[in-house]
C-alpha cells in the first residue's frame, strides 16, 4: 500500500463508506478495495482503487468525493469505473479501456471478483459471473496489448 495523504483520506473514506457492507460470503466488503489498493504502484490508482464502489454501492456521490479535496483526475477514473443503469456491461468496460489508470483498476477488481475461492458456493449464477468477468478482461487486455 501506498501511504500519501491523499492514500490515506482514500483509506478512511473506504472504510466510512463500506463499514456496515459485506460482500457475498458475508465477509467485510471493505476487504475488497483494500485487496485492490493493495496490488497499485502509484497514488492515483492506490486512491481509484480504494473508491471505486463508494459512489455505485453507497450514498456518497462524486460531488461528495470533490467536496472533500480529491482531484479531478481521481474524479475522472471514479467516473468510468461506476456503471451506471442502462448501460450495457461490456459497453461500460469499453469506455474504461480509455483510460490506464481505470483500466488497471478494472483488471483488479475483475481478477479478484473473479475468484471463486472466495465463495462458500460456486453455482450457476457465479459461474455465470465469473464468465461474464473473463470476457471483460479479455476485453480490457486487448485494447491495452492493441493500443
Amino acid at each position: 500500500m501506498i501511504y500519501t495523504d491523499l492514500t490515506k483520506k482514500a483509506l478512511k473514506l473506504c472504510f466510512e463508506a463500506h463499514k456496515n457492507q459485506v460482500d457475498k460470503t458475508g465477509m467485510p466488503y471493505v476487504f475488497h478495495p483494500f485487496h485492490l489498493a493493495e496490488q497499485m504502484t502509484d497514488e492515483i490508482s492506490t486512491v481509484c482503487a480504494l473508491l471505486h464502489d463508494v459512489v455505485e454501492d453507497t450514498e456518497y456521490t462524486f460531488e461528495d468525493i470533490r467536496n472533500m479535496g480529491f482531484p479531478n483526475e481521481v474524479i475522472e477514473v471514479l467516473t468510468l469505473l461506476t456503471h451506471e443503469d442502462g448501460v450495457p456491461y461490456m459497453e461500460y468496460v469499453e469506455k474504461i479501456s480509455a483510460n490506464p489508470i481505470a483500466t488497471r483498476v478494472k483488471l483488479a477488481d475483475l481478477r479478484h471478483n473473479s475468484d471463486l475461492s472466495r465463495l462458500d458456493i460456486i453455482d450457476e449464477n457465479a459461474l455465470a459471473r465469473a464468465e461474464k468477468y473473463q470476457k471483460a478482461i479479455e476485453l480490457l487486455l486487448n485494447k491495452v496489448v492493441v493500443e
